[in-house]
C-alpha cells in the first residue's frame, strides 16, 4: 500500500482553484461537480492535537473528479508539473480504466493539467490520453510533451473561476461533434 505523509501536499493550490470554480459552477447552476475523497487508514496521530501524521491508501482512487454539466456526466483528473511534460507514470493503470468505462458508458473523461513551467491550465482528452498511454505500454515516450496538447483546450482564468474548464470542455466537445461528423460523411 501507498503511504501518505502530510509533508506533500503537491498540487494542494491548484485543487483549490478547481474547488473553488466547482463551488462557483454550482452557485450559478452550471454543473455539480464534487472532489472525490481518497480513502486513507490512519496510521500515526499527531499526540497533541489527535491529527493524522501518517497513513495509508486504503483502496485505490479513481479520479480526483466527478459531476454532471448540464446533462453531461464528467469525470476528470487533475495533474500538476513542474516539467515540460506530463510523465506517463504521473496515471495509474486503474485510473486509464475507469477513465474508459466512463466514456463507454457515454461520459466524459479528461485531464487538466497545469503546467507551472508555462504557467498554462491544459485539457487533455480521454481518446487523446489513451494514445500516448498505449504508446509509453508499448516502449514509446514516457511523457506527454506540452507541445502535445491542443492549444485550443487552454484552460483560462477568471477571477470567478480560477480554472474554468467549462469554457474549454465546450471547445472539446464541439470539436467531438466534428470528428463525428465528419466519421458520418464518410461512412455515407
Amino acid at each position: 500500500m501507498g503511504y501518505y505523509s502530510t509533508r506533500g501536499l503537491r498540487g494542494s493550490l491548484f485543487e483549490q482553484s478547481i474547488n473553488l470554480t466547482n463551488t462557483n459552477y454550482m452557485d450559478d447552476d452550471l454543473a455539480v461537480v464534487q472532489k472525490l475523497p481518497t480513502s486513507i487508514k490512519p496510521v500515526k496521530l499527531g499526540k497533541e492535537k489527535g491529527v493524522i501524521t501518517l497513513a495509508y491508501f486504503d483502496a485505490k482512487s479513481t479520479v480526483d473528479y466527478m459531476g454532471n454539466v448540464q446533462g453531461i456526466p464528467i469525470c476528470f483528473d487533475a495533474k500538476e508539473t513542474s516539467k515540460p511534460y506530463l510523465p506517463i507514470s504521473n496515471i495509474k493503470a486503474h485510473q486509464i480504466e475507469f477513465m474508459g468505462k466512463f466514456s463507454q458508458q457515454g461520459g466524459l473523461s479528461f485531464l487538466i493539467v497545469s503546467f507551472t513551467l508555462y504557467d498554462k491550465i491544459m485539457l487533455l482528452g480521454y481518446s487523446e490520453l489513451k494514445k500516448h498511454w498505449q504508446g509509453a505500454q508499448s516502449g514509446l515516450r514516457k511523457s506527454i510533451p506540452f507541445t502535445s496538447f491542443d492549444t485550443n483546450l487552454a484552460v483560462p482564468s477568471q477571477s470567478r473561476y480560477p480554472v474554468h474548464y467549462l469554457h474549454s470542455l465546450n471547445i472539446y466537445l464541439s470539436i467531438l461533434d466534428e470528428e463525428k461528423e465528419s466519421l458520418n460523411g464518410q461512412g455515407a
